[in-house]
């Protein structure tokens, strides 16, 4: 039997325990009889015990449908009845676009956190603000559409009151948080790139530390749906420590030369599912970060799962370049690429690397991507000469990558896999991949490489450049 699990919030209801319901979906098709799992199972052949009970079953799907849905429907009643609303209009928000209104809605996020949990509720309107903190949990941040939260340009706002830089949304230890709804949030970051660019250009350090635009820290049940975020000073959503997080429907869009604004980076997390985004940012589409082990965890990154994206301007899907931690359990489906600088990537150093394994991309297209496949044990740039050096903690080890039904263009070259001299890339394998690109695709420093219907057109030379590696 699979269950729904959902929250109840507290405030509506008396001071009481708040509890997960859990909603029985019955498998109800007429044509099929499925275990648990899902998976179509034979029925009891006839003259057995539970025949009777399995014809009688049959006839009574439909009921059970219908029971389910009423049930569904009740429920869905009871959840949207019981969570209190907290309008930040009624705790002194103007929403003119001028006011600084950080103090009337953080007013609202505490009166929220005071009295259980409910949804904080910004109307249309624009609405100038410093860092917010969310204090309780079972709590949401509603923006409803014409609904826009505006960072302030302000650099000396972004303190929490420690003194310590502070992203426009922040949630820690927090479980059943929200941000949802069809509003903007708008980080206000094109005051601080100009800095940025020239300081990179420069080889100099960052003038002043930037924000990251919203953040949760080790946080349960973290779900962000609908909005828009754009424009972060850094990056744009930031999981970090969290468990249970789910961003579905979400646009990310910054201008192709912002520097760093990457849009998704869950860092130190597990159980991620990323769907159905639309991801148009100046730095990587989404990277999964592992810079710390996590205590009782083979793997500080895990079952995480990106389906259904769209990845515009930005460097890709990407893991690391942190993976001292470890990250298995990494899949990318059904997501398609156009004009991005790479499609897969891979990366790190030898002074952060750790184990990646368990990778699979699955059914994706590319379109006018400079590198579509990027898996490297180096980073930024793969060295044409590098002796093998003493393995250590910190040695990157990839092992078992899978990249199938993958088709796409390159202004450039196929890509690259190249693990380093002394910890070659380990059990890659690549299934009906189908690409056309100026060079081919190098493959060095790999073991137990396995091509299977892999086409790949090329301007000039070598479809597969194979350089200490044993392809197959």
């Amino acid at each position: 039997m699979r269950t729904l699990t959902k929250f109840v919030p507290r405030a509506g209801f008396a001071k009481c325990a708040v509890k997960a319901i859990r909603v029985p979906f019955f498998h109800a098709s007429l044509h099929e009889n499925k275990n648990d799992f899902g998976e179509i199972a034979p029925y009891p052949s006839a003259g057995s015990h539970n025949t009777q009970v399995a014809m009688s079953t049959r006839r009574n799907r439909p009921l059970i449908t219908i029971l389910n849905l009423a049930l569904l429907a009740l429920l869905e009643c009871c959840l949207s009845s019981g969570a209190a609303t907290f309008d930040v209009r009624d705790y002194g928000a103007h929403g003119d676009g001028r006011t600084l209104d950080s103090v009337a809605i953080q007013k609202a996020i505490n009166a929220c956190a005071k009295a259980g949990g409910g949804s904080i509720r910004l109307g249309p309107g624009t609405y100038l603000s410093g860092p917010l903190f969310l204090r309780g949990n079972h709590t949401t941040l509603h923006l409803d559409a014409g609904a826009v939260l505006q960072g302030t340009v302000e650099f000396t706002n972004y303190r929490d009151s420690k003194g310590k830089i502070a992203g426009l949304i922040n949630a820690t230890r927090l479980t059943d948080v929200s941000i949802t709804g069809a509003g903007v949030i708008d980080g206000a970051g094109a005051p601080w790139w100009p800095a940025i660019r020239e300081a990179k250009k420069t080889g100099a350090p960052e003038p002043r530390q930037r924000p990251k635009m919203v953040n949760f820290k080790d946080c349960h049940g973290v779900t962000v749906r609908d909005v828009t975020l754009q424009n972060a000073p850094s990056f744009h959503l930031m999981p970090v420590d969290c468990d249970d997080v789910l961003i579905d429907h979400v646009t990310i869009k910054a201008p192709a030369d912002s520097p760093n604004t990457d849009a998704i980076d869950p860092s130190a997390c597990r159980n991620v599912r990323i769907l159905n985004c639309l991801l148009d940012v100046g730095d990587d589409n989404v990277a999964v970060k592992a810079g710390h082990a996590v205590p009782g965890r083979a793997f500080c990154c895990q079952d995480i799962l990106v389906s259904n994206c769209v990845c515009l301007h930005g460097h890709g899907i990407s893991i690391g370049s942190e993976t001292s931690g470890g990250v298995s359990n990494f899949r990318v489906v059904r997501c398609t690429f156009s004009g991005t600088v790479s499609g897969i990537r891979i990366k790190t150093t030898r002074e952060k690397g750790g184990r990646v394994e368990n990778i699979l991309y699955s059914d994706l297209a590319m379109k006018d991507v400079k590198r579509p496949i990027d898996i490297a044990c180096y980073y930024p740039k793969v060295p044409k000469d590098d002796p093998a050096r003493p393995v250590t903690s910190t040695t990157p080890a990839y092992n078992g990558i899978r990249i199938e039904s993958l088709i796409g263009d390159s202004p450039e070259g196929a890509g690259l896999i190249v693990g380093l001299p002394e910890s070659p890339i380990r059990g890659v394998t690549l299934l009906n991949v189908h690409l056309k690109a100026v060079t081919g695709l190098l493959v060095q420093n790999a073991e137990d490489v396995n091509l299977t219907d892999v086409k790949i057109q090329v301007e000039q030379g070598e479809s597969v450049i194979i350089k200490n590696a044993k392809v197959r």
